[in-house]
């Protein structure tokens, strides 16, 4: 079943995580990943309101996994440690 990996942000330093984002991208497609909503227009309805919301969907919950285990996207979540408050969940889809 398909996977969706959803993050939500607070960026609280903008340059280290622009090299995040530079190198997260990459990584997320090698796994078959890919983008279908990226830091785009948003309704805050409930819960912590976090400017940056990314939904990437993957072929499986383990392939979603796999990547962020991968030597790839930890290299690339180095910089996002410290530059910004993140949640990070994967959910398997209906479909």
């Amino acid at each position: 079943m398909p996977a969706l990996w959803i993050a939500h942000a607070k960026v609280t330093d903008p340059e280290s995580y622009g090299k995040y984002a530079e190198l997260a991208g990459p990584a997320i497609n090698k796994h078959g990943g890919y983008f279908i909503a990226r830091a785009g227009r948003y309704v805050q309805l409930e819960g912590n309101d976090r400017a940056r919301n990314v939904v990437a969907k993957f072929p499986s919950v383990e392939a979603a996994e796999a990547c962020y285990h991968s030597p790839e996207y930890q290299e690339a979540l180095s910089h996002a440690r410290g530059a910004a408050e993140r949640d990070l969940v994967i959910v398997e889809t209906s479909e």
